[in-house]
């Protein structure tokens, strides 16, 4: 029997009024919030110790106020975006409410049905206050450690929460701001990495307390009421935007297709439908008909699922504006507890980010029904990602690292997709620099370069996606996650597919060995893992690209010239 589906809407007006807000002063302090959240991502990034944080930006830098509505966020990882209203007020909660906060505390959080990520993804959560004593505010910051205690260090396989690392449900790091030792033992205790890992705690720790001097000394520039009725404007013109965009898509409902290509554990696809209910200016996203939770780690938690709703529709919306709480305002979701959207504590969801990732190409999906000329055809619609780990040969220590992959975008009315991108739920991160990675790792880079024909045919060409080469010098283990390897990215009014994710390994007696998910792969020295990461859709038939166009793809060699001919033959005439 299918559960009741519930409705997540976001935080609505406080207790300022916005008619009493100066237009200029809101503006100063809107931009002095996205400062303030653009201090705390300088700050992790410059005292992090992990790649995964100082070069990936697998993390969300947030300034939120004492209602938990976004006040800023700095650009990062966008999928964070939208759930850290839940990791503040779950952190509150489990200390015992606003009561048992002072000043100096930090709340450590990493239940993932409360932050909505794996364990990995850790948040620390600082209340303000001003001198007086009140209450203002809060800094956060949700960063991915590289291990804190799973099965492995990453996790294809698990099938239940308790695999996939130690749980820290929402206890004082700092208290009075002193730390609680015991609580950092207990992190680096449970780390196959301890020395990186108390290094990024301490940057976080870092971080929010930079977040919190900030907004302290923004509202001391005005007054508290001054600052609360900016932020009412602030928020009112957030969702003017949101619902502006909303009104011109045609009321009506718009079902969108996604589909896994596994659980992890089992074979088997799993498909699903996002539903797309559009009503004057408000959009519903409706997951509720989503099957039940996998075995496999391929559930998402509500707040992820409800952030990847947010986050593809503010995309379209938003206007290239950094977003707060009124952008939220005219989203609203609906989930099913305990099904592949809506996960409940034991399922597994380390994988949580890989259905949210088909379910942002589903809405484009939906979208596209109503207005096709308005979003782009599916992306590589991955992030490839792979971790390594292993014993160096010199040093006898442990090592690992990881890291997402860029893949090809789709293209739109507006021109060929973007070529080598990361996935727009990790639009403003990267992957490391090869230096970097060389420096640091037992490979070299054997080849990293764009695939040639890897873009969907059409008036406009989908980007390419890259092949990566990584020849290993050492005897590694692999986790790869790689994703939509049995769909390739669909096109758009009439352009055509592109390229399918896929992996092989390649063994030094030149056995290959092909590779999607897998956990704890042997990788023996002199082995070439290599990741051809896929292309983006075409958008409009390829009969309708520019000859001149198709000639210079080919010179440019992103496209061959046999198929170019295939495709676009009225090139050659």
């Amino acid at each position: 029997m299918l559960e009741e589906a519930v409705v997540h809407r976001a935080g609505q007006a406080g207790t300022g009024s916005s008619a009493d807000a100066d237009p200029i002063t809101t503006e100063v302090i809107r931009h002095g919030l996205n400062s303030a959240a653009e201090a705390i991502k300088r700050t992790l990034i410059r005292t992090s110790m992990s790649p995964i944080i100082y070069e990936v930006l697998d993390f969300a830098a947030v300034i939120y106020d004492r209602r938990i509505r976004l006040l800023a966020q700095a650009p990062s990882l966008p999928l964070f975006m939208g759930t850290m209203s839940y990791c503040i007020e779950a952190a509150v909660e489990e200390v015992g409410g606003e009561e048992n906060l002072e000043p100096g505390d930090i709340v450590l959080l990493n239940n993932p049905y409360q932050t909505g990520s794996h364990q990995q993804d850790a948040a620390v959560v600082m209340p303000i206050f001003l001198p007086e004593g009140d209450l203002i505010g809060y800094s956060a910051i949700k960063a991915h450690w590289l291990d804190i205690g799973a099965k492995e260090m990453y996790g294809t396989d698990t099938t239940d929460v308790f695999q996939e690392g130690t749980i820290f449900p929402g206890v004082k790091l700092y208290s009075r701001g002193e730390l609680v030792p015991d609580v950092m033992k207990i992190a680096t205790a449970n780390s196959r990495l301890p020395k990186i890992v108390a290094g990024d705690i301490n940057a976080e720790v870092a971080g929010v307390r930079i977040g919190a001097r900030e907004l302290v000394r923004l509202v001391q520039r005005y007054d508290l009421e001054t600052f609360e009725n900016s932020v009412e404007r602030m928020f009112d013109h957030g969702e003017a935007v949101m619902r502006a965009y909303i009104e011109q898509v045609p009321d009506g409902r718009y079902v969108g297709h996604g589909v896994m290509d596994d659980d992890g554990i089992t074979d088997e696809q799993i498909p699903f439908d996002v539903v797309l209910e559009i009503e004057g200016s408000t959009a519903r996203v409706d997951f509720s008909q989503a099957p039940d939770a996998r075995t496999g780690p391929v559930n998402c938690p509500v707040p992820s699922t409800i952030s990847a709703a947010r986050v593809i529709l503010t995309m379209l919306a938003g206007g290239g504006e950094a977003p707060n709480e009124g952008h939220y305002r005219p989203i609203e979701v609906v989930t099913r507890p305990g099904s592949m959207f809506h996960a409940v504590s034991p399922q597994p969801c380390f994988l949580y980010g890989w259905p949210a990732m088909q379910a942002t190409e589903a809405v484009l999906n939906a979208v596209a029904d109503a207005m096709p000329e308005n979003v782009c055809a599916c992306s590589g619609g991955d992030i490839c990602a792979v971790l390594w780990y292993g014993v160096r040969e010199e040093t006898g220590q442990f090592w690992g690292d990881g890291s997402p992959h860029p893949v090809g975008l789709g293209a739109s009315i507006h021109g060929d997709g973007q070529s080598a991108r990361l996935h727009h739920i990790e639009a403003a991160t990267r992957f490391s620099p090869l230096e970097v990675w060389e420096t640091r790792n037992p490979w070299m880079m054997a080849s990293c370069e764009l695939a040639v024909d890897s873009g969907g045919p059409g008036e406009h060409r989908g980007g390419l996606g890259p092949d990566m080469a990584f020849h290993l010098l050492e005897d590694t283990k692999v986790i790869s996650t790689i994703e939509r390897t049995k769909n390739p990215p669909w096109g758009l009014a009439g352009g055509l597919e592109g390229r399918a994710n896929s992996g092989e390994l390649r063994l030094p007696d030149g056995t290959v060995q092909p590779v999607s998910k897998v956990t704890g792969l042997d990788a023996p020295k002199g082995s070439t893992f290599v990741i051809h990461c896929g292309g983006g859709g075409g958008y409009g038939p390829p009969s309708e690209r520019d000859p001149q166009a198709v000639r210079d793809d080919v010179l440019d060699g992103y496209v061959t010239e046999a198929e170019a001919r295939k495709h676009y033959p009225h090139a050659f005439d």
